[in-house]
């Protein structure tokens, strides 16, 4: 916790992601307001197995934020989407775990996704991830749940999560303007070792609609948030 309006951040990252601390070293620069610090979770492979889900078990991730806690930061973030597959009351339950046992503040970079979905009262959204068709389907399940519709979704078939960050902004770019061809309200790139936050201009929008990458809206999040109370 730190003091003079200065956020500190704990962020949980998959082992094998190469996005996220390299995107918030472009960001820092221009945000001396917020401090971020980074420790890992094993995760090498994306699928419907349950050795991929046996990554994401509720208490690896605990004993991640416990480590993060030690450094007393204002907020405690999982910067990973897999409750978007498994559930995203999962999440939930996560944060508020978390917070139960650390008496520190938590989000996901899932819940920053939703959250910015609503705020947008995207109900038709474009779905763009790197996964295979069976974990596409489960996301488009949980949305439809959840009361928004995939009218439309572009993925990569791909499982090893390291080759998810070789994608070169350029081909998510062209893959975004697809989906907002359909005339969605908003385009989900749902992984964070997708590098898509160079499609997050200026405006934030692409061909009309809004882009809500996983890793630029955990930091915006963040950079929304306040710092704890001294």
């Amino acid at each position: 916790m730190m003091g003079c309006n200065v956020m500190r951040a704990g962020l949980i990252v998959p082992s094998s992601n190469t996005v996220v601390e390299d995107v918030w070293s472009s960001l820092a620069p221009a945000r001396p307001d917020l401090r971020c610090h980074f420790t890992r979770l094993s995760v090498t492979r994306i699928d419907q197995s349950n050795a991929t889900d046996a990554q994401f078990e509720r208490d690896r991730l605990l004993r991640a934020a416990a480590l993060l806690a030690e450094l007393e930061p204002d907020r405690l973030v999982w910067a990973g989407t897999a409750a978007a597959w498994l559930g995203f009351e999962r999440d939930r339950a996560l944060c508020d775990l978390i917070e139960a046992e650390t008496g520190i503040p938590a989000t996901t970079s899932l819940l920053a996704i939703n959250a910015a979905l609503a705020e947008l009262g995207a109900k038709q959204i474009g779905l763009l991830t790197p996964y295979t068709a069976e974990t596409e389907a489960a996301i488009v399940a949980n949305y439809a749940a959840a009361g928004i519709e995939v009218a439309a979704k572009r993925r990569l078939d791909l499982e090893v999560n390291r080759d998810f960050g070789t994608i070169p902004p350029e081909r998510l770019r062209d893959l975004a303007e697809e989906l907002a061809a359909q005339g969605v309200d908003a385009i989900a790139i749902i992984c964070t070792n997708l590098l898509g936050a160079p499609l997050v201009t200026e405006s934030g929008l692409i061909g009309g609609a809004p882009v809500v990458d996983s890793v630029m809206v955990t930091f915006d999040a963040l950079g929304r948030a306040a710092p704890r109370p001294a």
